[in-house]
Parts: structure tokens; C-alpha cells; sequence
């Protein structure tokens, strides 16, 4: 790893002159494909480090034109200067990013390691620059002259100088330019140790009949894969970034689901390569002096800052009104499930945490005659996309989409769409790349490799990755209906990002607060068991009769069943979040296990048999995926997307006219102005009434 200062003092003596190699590297230049989409026929790993150097001298030298400037500081030659500032960086570090989170080869995780510290440099270089932000300053101060995206423009940029640290001292500026390297490292570190980690922790089984209850396919997986890792004739189980595997419904040998269980908990808990306990301490602890040297008494109150939650205290309140009601369900239904197993276990059985789903999945079956193999049949990737998600997407805005077989994609299996408006006008590219793949990262996002931008004559390149299990050979590729979800969930960003329509990049599309951006795409989830678009898109895949509609009923009626697991996992996960971020200065972790304990305790939310969502040692969100003191985000906007749907149910739901308003006054409008007064001026509502999460997760009385 080089030290960031000589990286920076190579940076400064590089000219123009280059090799031939890099006259020939396509980061260099924009690309010559439809809509300035990556040319991944050409692209090689060789090509990032030179790009990325190349793009952060180039950067350097535009913020120094801005700031030599003699002329009198104003919005063209400032504020606009600099958001015209950085092209080529942004295009070689987007490719990157998505190339790391979903094909991470060995040889991309180091170009990872080796550019984010002079990455986290450059960004300090920028933020922490005093003549550049004297300029934008003035600007600011001056800015009743200005009015629509320019003022919204000075304003955004103006806050995050100040919010990066733009107002320290120059001595508290050096420190905080350490701190970040350091914490950008480390992350970097963390990611590649809980890969890494999860991958070792998969269970290796030795005999098929250990593997009752599982489908076909998916024991042919956990064959494929032990062959993979050299134990050819035995099966190996994988695990997924969560904390509960989907193994655990369908298992019927109970050693098997607890050897699954305990290894998913407990890894990157131990040993020393993997183990990221010392990882986790030093970034909470860097993270604690960051926000001192910022003048805020807790990292949580920095991260806070620029969100809706605004404070610690909303999200400590968020939680509040939600555990007491998730508190009570979970005992509820746990003493339910207890009864149930034991009719069939003997009165003695006491269930463990590796059994709660297995026998969750029998109450479901015996309660309303309904389990996920009932489902299996109808839910196939292909319908689900195609006449589900991009359905629901041209009866809501009018959308179409076209394969665009022709445009180079990173993997097998990714697949390009052309985006048309309702007018036919182009207005997009959209990749999906929806199998697991040994270097993918676990989990599921969208992001863009092109932003949007008027400035720029720029319309939105958008990939959605997943996880799903691969299809065995000739096989469908069925889908659970959680899968069905983070289907609809992540292309609800997607619309997010496509309907874009600023003139700066900055402002576009899911540039937002991380409490809003979450909200388009939990209510894209609605539409997911809307009646019309579930018949639509749920066909058999032998016979492509639709589901019938008595089994339709037996999912609504299910609908909310097993809610209080989910919500306690994720108040849990919200929990264990907070508490890091809300660390001071000085206060060190000696016992990462110890401290997640005292913390679920100390909230009410230690639940023997739901463990968080995530736990630290592997918890990607917090320690690396840029959610940190974050995570209760799902929740805050799942309130939001609540209390939008009832309006759209109160209107007529699945209409054009709502579709194009909800456009018009939430999805288009990126980050143009403060995002509350988005949800304010399309439901009504100043305040979101937090009652509607509790009544669509069925936690009401």
C-alpha cells in the first residue's frame, strides 16, 4: 500500500505524457456506446489505477483553476466550476465500484485496496481545501441572487464542505485527513475479511440424506459447490450476508440446521485473517474521534446531521415506538410455535434459534394450508421481471423495456434493457445481475455506472445486483417470494435513478438522504401482491395457467404472518448500529460479543430465538457499505412508503394518473429540495403517522 503522500506528490509531477497503454485504456475518454454505457469489451483491471490517477491529477488541476481565479467568486466560475469538475475520476471510480461489489476478482480487491486511500485523499484534498470553500462561501453567502437548482446547488455543496470539515483548524484538518485514510483502509479491509469470512464458514456435509427437505436444486447446488472446493461426492452449504440462511426452513435434520446457524453467527468472529472484531473496534473508535474533532459528542450525531432523523434522539424514538408492540408479537408468537412443535416433538421440546424458521414454515402450512413450495411453481425470474416488476412499471408511468443484447456487459448472465418514456421517448439503460456468483458480494443494490445530468446531456446507465440461487442446469430459475420482493424492492431504485431529470449531477436522481432513498424502493414493494400484477406475472411454468385464485387468498391472509421475527431482526440490527455510533471519543470495546449483548438488553431486544440481522463481526452496512449509524433507515422509510401507499390506495391504486403523480412530485425530483417536503406535498401529511407500519406488519391488536 503506498503512502498517501507519495502518492499525492507522484500525483502533482504527472503531465499529460503517457504511454502507449494508456493512450489505449477506454476510461480514459467517454465511451462511444448508446447512452456513454461502460464498454466492457474493452475494459481490463489494468485500466483503473492509470485511469483513476490520471482522473484525480486532472481534478486537481480544475479545482486549482477555480481557486487561482482572481475574479470575484461567483456561481458560473465557482460552484458550477467545480460540479464540472472530476468527469473522468467519477466515470473510472463508478465502473470500479460496481465491478468490486459484483465480480470482485482477487485482482480487482487489490486495485480496490491499493486506490482507496488515495481515493480518500483526493476527497479530503477537495472538502478540506480552504481556498475552494472561501470561494463557495462567498457563493453561498451571496446566494439570494440565485434561485431553482443553482441555489439548491450552493446550498448542498455548501453543507457538505461544512459537514466534511471544512470550518476545523488547519491542524484539526490534518488530523481528520488521517483519520479518514485510515477508516477508508480499514472498511476496504473489513469487506474483503467478511468475503472472505462467509465463505469459510459454509458447512460441509458429508451424506445427501443430511440434506432431507431441501429441493433438488438446491441440493445439487451445495454438490456443485463442494466440488468447487475440492470435496468432491459431499455437499456444502453456503452462507447468505443475513444472519438466518434459507436452509433453515426446509432442513429436516435439526444437528444440520444448527451446525448452519451457529456457523453463520460466529463467523469473522475468530482466527486471524477473518476475524474482524480488531477491524470493527478501530473503525468504531476512529469514527468516535472524527466526530470530536467535528464538535459533535458521538459519531451517530455526525452521520445524523445531514439526514431526516436529523438527531440520535429520532432514531432512539423510532425504536421506542416500535419494540414495546414487537416485544409483545414475538413472545406471542413464539409461545404459538413452542405449542405447535410440541404436538409433534413431545411436551419437553424446547425450540432453539435453528429451529424457528423450520417449524415457522409447518405453523404457516398447517395455519393457512400455504408454504413457500406451494408458491415455487408460479415464481420464475423471467415472468417475475418481465411481467411483474417492468409490468407494474408501464401501468404505473408507462414505461417499456427492450433487450439490448448488443451492449457489452462484466459476467455471464447480465442482461441490458433499453428504457423507453411513455412516449417512446429513450430514456435509459438498465443492467440486471441476479445470480450469486463466487466474487460477487452478498446482498442486493442498485447504483448507476452513468448519471443523469441536463449539464452533461447525460440519461441514467442503472444495474440491480442480487443473490439469487442459480437455476441447476436447464432448470427455471424459481424464486422465493422474498426473492419476489428484493426484486420489486431494488427496482423501485431503480425508477428512482431512471426517472432523474436535474441539470446537475449532484441533485440527481438517489442522491438523497439515506432515510429517503429507501422509501421508493420499500413502496415499490406494494405492487408486488397487487392483485393485478400478481396474476399478471405468477404462472405456472409448465402449464402458464395463472395462480389460482384461492392460493392468491392463502398469501393475503398470510401476508402477515412471521412479521414480528422480521421486525425484531431488523430492530435488533438497528440497535447494534446506534450503539457503535453512539461511542464516544476515548471509550474503547474490548468484547465486540459482550457489547452487542449489552446493548440488545439494555433496549428489551434480545430475543433468544431471532437473532439480529446482522451482528458486527459481519454487519457489511455499517462497517464498510456506507450506512453507518444508518441502518435504521429501512424502518424510518418503510413508515414513509406506508403512508404513500394508503394514499394510492385511497385514489385508486394502480393508475397511470397516481403513477405520474407520484413521478412528478417524488421520483423525478432527486434531490432539488429538502426530501420532507416531498412526502409533505404528496400525502398531506406533516408529520408520518408511524401507526401504518405496525398495521401492515400486522402488529396491531
Amino acid at each position: 500500500m503506498k503512502r498517501l503522500i507519495a502518492t499525492l506528490s507522484l500525483l502533482a509531477m504527472l503531465t499529460a505524457c503517457q504511454t502507449s497503454s494508456t493512450k489505449e485504456n477506454p476510461l480514459l475518454t467517454e465511451s462511444t456506446l448508446d447512452y456513454q454505457a461502460p464498454d466492457f469489451s474493452k475494459i481490463r483491471p489494468a485500466h483503473f489505477i492509470p485511469a483513476i490517477e490520471e482522473g484525480i491529477r486532472i481534478q486537481l488541476a480544475e479545482i486549482d483553476s477555480i481557486t487561482s481565479n482572481t475574479a470575484a467568486p461567483t456561481f458560473e466560475n465557482t460552484v458550477l466550476a467545480y460540479e464540472k469538475s472530476g468527469r473522468l475520476l467519477a466515470r473510472a471510480t463508478s465502473i470500479l465500484s460496481g465491478l468490486v461489489g459484483a465480480d470482485g476478482t482477487e485482482e480487482l480487491q487489490k486495485i480496490d485496496e491499493e486506490t482507496t486511500p488515495m481515493l480518500s485523499a483526493h476527497h479530503d484534498a477537495l472538502l478540506l481545501n480552504e481556498k475552494l470553500f472561501a470561494r463557495i462561501k462567498t457563493v453561498y453567502d451571496q446566494r439570494s441572487s440565485l434561485q431553482g437548482e443553482d441555489l439548491r446547488l450552493t446550498e448542498v455543496l455548501y453543507d457538505q464542505f461544512v459537514h466534511e470539515g471544512a470550518l476545523l483548524s488547519a491542524a484539526d484538518k490534518e488530523a481528520l485527513k488521517k483519520i479518514n485514510s485510515e477508516i477508508a483502509v480499514l472498511q476496504t479491509k473489513f469487506t474483503n475479511q467478511v468475503n472472505a469470512g462467509t465463505k469459510e464458514a459454509a458447512v460441509l456435509v458429508d451424506k445427501v440424506e443430511e440434506l432431507d427437505g431441501l429441493s433438488e436444486e438446491a441440493i445439487a447446488r451445495a454438490a456443485e459447490a463442494a466440488t468447487a472446493a475440492g470435496h468432491k461426492g459431499k455437499y456444502l452449504l453456503e452462507q447468505t450476508n443475513t444472519s438466518r440462511p434459507g436452509y433453515l426452513v426446509d432442513l429436516n435434520n435439526r444437528d444440520v440446521r444448527r451446525r448452519v446457524l451457529e456457523a453463520s453467527l460466529s463467523r469473522c468472529s475468530s482466527g486471524d485473517s477473518t476475524n474482524t472484531h480488531p477491524t470493527i473496534t478501530r473503525i468504531a473508535a476512529l469514527r468516535a474521534e472524527k466526530a470530536k474533532l467535528l464538535g459533535l459528542p458521538n459519531f451517530a450525531s455526525w452521520a445524523l446531521s445531514d439526514q431526516m432523523a436529523g438527531r440520535p434522539e429520532a432514531v432512539e424514538r423510532l425504536i421506542s415506538q416500535l419494540a414495546p408492540a414487537c416485544r409483545a408479537k414475538v413472545a406471542d408468537d413464539v409461545a404459538e410455535l413452542e405449542a405447535f412443535a410440541q404436538k409433534t416433538e413431545g411436551k419437553d421440546f424446547k425450540l432453539a434459534a435453528w429451529d424457528l424458521d423450520y417449524y415457522a414454515e409447518r405453523l404457516k402450512k398447517a395455519k393457512y394450508d400455504l408454504n413457500e413450495a406451494d408458491l415455487k411453481p408460479y415464481l420464475v425470474l423471467d415472468s417475475v421481471l418481465k411481467n411483474g416488476v417492468f409490468y407494474a412499471a408501464n401501468q404505473l408511468y408507462g414505461l417499456t423495456f427492450k433487450p439490448r443484447p448488443d451492449i457489452p456487459v462484466y459476467a455471464d448472465g447480465v442482461q441490458v434493457y433499453e428504457v423507453f418514456d411513455q412516449d417512446n421517448t429513450p430514456m435509459a439503460l438498465f443492467y440486471t445481475d441476479y445470480f450469486r456468483r463466487p466474487t460477487k458480494t452478498g446482498g442486493a443494490w442498485m447504483s448507476n455506472f452513468v448519471q443523469q445530468s441536463t449539464l452533461f446531456g447525460t440519461k441514467p446507465v442503472i444495474y440491480n445486483v442480487c443473490n439469487f440461487e442459480a437455476p441447476a442446469k436447464g432448470a427455471p430459475a424459481f424464486l422465493t417470494s422474498s426473492d419476489v420482493e428484493t426484486l420489486f424492492h431494488e427496482f423501485g431504485h431503480a425508477l428512482h435513478g431512471l426517472f432523474a431529470s436535474q441539470k446537475y449531477e449532484t441533485l440527481s436522481g438517489t442522491n438523497t438522504p439515506r432515510d429517503f432513498v429507501e422509501m421508493p424502493s420499500q413502496f415499490n414493494e406494494h405492487w408486488m401482491t397487487d392483485s393485478v400484477v400478481l396474476r399478471h406475472y405468477a404462472r405456472h411454468y409448465k402449464t402458464g395457467e395463472p395462480m389460482p385464485q384461492a392460493l392468491i387468498d392463502k398469501m393475503k391472509a398470510a401476508a402477515t404472518y412471521g412479521q414480528s421475527y422480521a421486525l425484531a431482526e431488523n430492530l435488533a440490527a438497528v440497535t447494534i448500529d446506534m450503539a457503535w455510533g453512539m461511542l464516544p471519543a476515548g471509550q474503547t470495546v474490548s468484547d465486540v460479543d459482550a457489547f452487542e449483548r449489552e446493548a440488545l438488553a439494555r433496549a428489551g431486544l434480545d430475543f433468544a430465538l431471532v437473532p439480529p440481522r446482522y451482528r458486527s463481526a459481519y454487519y457489511l452496512h455499517v462497517f464498510a457499505g456506507g450506512y453507518a449509524s444508518g441502518y435504521y433507515s429501512y424502518l424510518w422509510t418503510e413508515v414513509l412508503d406506508h403512508n404513500i401507499y394508503e394514499w394510492f390506495a385511497a385514489h385508486g391504486g394502480l393508475t397511470r394518473e397516481n403513477g405520474q403523480r407520484f413521478r412528478e412530485m417524488v421520483l423525478s425530483r432527486g434531490n432539488t429540495a429538502p426530501v420532507g417536503t416531498f412526502f409533505t406535498n404528496f400525502t398531506g401529511l406533516t408529520e408520518p403517522d408511524m401507526s401504518s407500519l405496525l398495521r401492515f406488519r400486522g402488529l396491531t391488536k
